[in-house]
């Protein structure tokens, strides 16, 4: 993957820099010594790493604004980042950036039961929302499979969702305000304690920006009541292709679960020999659950399990107690993890129309023949939020090319059947060279027009999103 050279110029200035930043930084937050930067060298995509300049660690949104000040004047890049758990390379760093970490921004800053907000900052995690507000009856919607660890501003940066997106929405569904800090410095705020604020929507044009635009430090999100209840029914089918057609049948029938989770033969497998969730040995399951009052639920599952029926499912199994819930969530929550057992992956998350579900799958096990590398497929089934996971030996050469060059396909077909290149993993590296098979010159350069008018030095994250090729002149001007 190919990364802009590092600059000489800023790589002779490091000295003055970390001086500089020292000055208005506490001392613990500036980390120079290069044995301690290779804890920042990459995110979860692991295949690419490259040691930044230095890493900054602010505490407030004062240090980040003087800490981007100096960086903008000086004129060194800046990648920000969450956690680090980006699939996507979107906080990979070049060894003339700095990355600025909000990991020590974990702070409550304001809740709101009455109008239904909690105010954050964006070092928190995501789980740990649901964790303020949980004894009051309420929760924080998005719930991405990383949710344990994953940072409040990747979700963010990356517009996250999660296994119940279906029902609830993403995260720009859920965000109400932020508070973001522009490259020279300049501190801003957008939206407020309420959905849909008055103006342009530049709130929405934030979130999934990727870091392009600002590093946002606070951030007001909507909280939801707890449902009065909620069930589950695990579905499996002799058929991955079946099994994306009753999803398409559930969807048609106008009945909205809160989550429909799909997983394949080679991860039903792997998930079992890791976490024991009980799960049948077929080609496919669907996870589907329901929520609302016992009536309701009811009244729903017995329309979803007769859709299931119509496809001959070799087992369709109910919960009927919590534990039998916990069970059946077990394995789904633990699947990218039970995945790592088996070696290598790499993690897509294209995005297609529900409907494509069938055709996208069969045509994922050909590419998989053609190619010469095991897939297997574990992802939002609901909202058509792909995660085929491709199997692949990083010590064998030319295996990730391999494997690279057969997940690119798999995002041009998602391109072709209507969908998009991403659902909530980002662009960042990974993606940037495909942008071009879904973007025409003119989206792309309208795309760039916006980061000019927030970062007119393209010194925010300026290797990620857009082909280097096609950015090159901004960049460099």
């Amino acid at each position: 993957m190919q990364m802009p050279e590092p600059n000489p110029a800023i790589l002779a200035r490091k000295a003055d820099l970390v001086a500089r930043l020292r000055k208005v930084l506490p001392p613990d937050a500036v980390i120079e010594d290069p044995v301690e930067t290779r804890a920042y060298e990459c995110d979860a995509l692991t295949a690419y790493k490259c040691p930044p300049l230095a890493v900054l660690l602010p505490a407030t949104t004062r240090e980040v604004s003087d800490a981007l000040a100096i960086c903008h004047e000086m004129g060194v890049p800046v990648v920000p980042r969450g956690a680090g758990t980006s699939l996507a390379g979107g906080a990979l760093p070049t060894a003339d950036s700095v990355i600025l970490g909000v990991a020590r921004m974990t702070e409550v800053l304001e809740t709101d039961y009455e109008n239904r907000f909690i105010r954050v900052q964006t070092g928190r995690t995501n789980l740990s929302v649901t964790g303020a507000v949980e004894e009051e009856g309420f929760f924080y919607a998005p719930d991405p499979s990383s949710q344990l660890a994953c940072a409040i501003a990747g979700n963010i940066a990356m517009n996250s969702g999660g296994a119940h997106c279906l029902k609830y929405g993403v995260t720009t569904n859920n965000l109400m305000g932020v508070t973001m800090v522009l490259m020279d410095g300049t501190v801003i705020e957008l939206g407020g304690t309420h959905l849909d604020a008055a103006g342009y929507d530049l709130l929405g044009l934030v979130c999934g920006s990727e870091g392009q635009l600002g590093v946002v430090t606070e951030a007001t999100l909507r909280i939801l009541r707890k449902p009065e209840g909620a069930r589950p029914v695990l579905i499996g089918f002799d058929s991955s292709e079946v099994a994306g057609a009753c999803v398409s049948d559930i969807i048609k029938a106008g009945v909205l679960p809160v989550a429909i989770e799909f997983m394949d033969r080679p991860c039903i497998r792997a998930t079992e020999d890791f976490a024991g969730a009980g799960y049948p040995d077929c080609e496919a399951l669907l996870i589907v659950e329901v929520e609302g009052s016992e009536a309701e639920i009811d009244a729903q599952l017995a329309l979803i399990e007769e859709i299931a029926r119509r496809h001959d499912p070799v087992e369709l199994r109910q919960s009927r107690s919590a534990e039998e819930s916990a069970a059946i969530w077990k394995g789904r929550k633990s699947a990218f993890g039970a995945m790592g057992q088996l070696g290598d992956y790499m993690c897509l998350d294209g995005t297609i129309p529900v409907s494509a579900l069938p055709h996208v799958l069969g045509r994922i096990g050909e590419m998989s023949r053609e190619f010469g590398l095991d897939v297997a497929n574990v992802f939002h089934a609901g909202d058509g939020n792909m995660h085929p996971l491709i199997l692949f030996d990083a010590n064998k050469p030319g295996d990730l090319e391999t494997c690279e060059a057969f997940g690119a396909e798999i995002l041009k077909l998602c391109v072709e059947v209507g969908g998009c290149l991403t659902g909530e993993h980002g662009v960042g590296i990974e993606k940037r060279d495909l942008m071009a098979h879904q973007y025409g010159e003119a989206d792309l350069a309208a795309q760039m027009d916006v980061k000019d008018v927030f970062d007119p030095k393209w010194l925010l994250n300026p290797a990620k999103v857009f082909p280097l090729d096609v950015s090159g002149t901004r960049r460099a001007a």
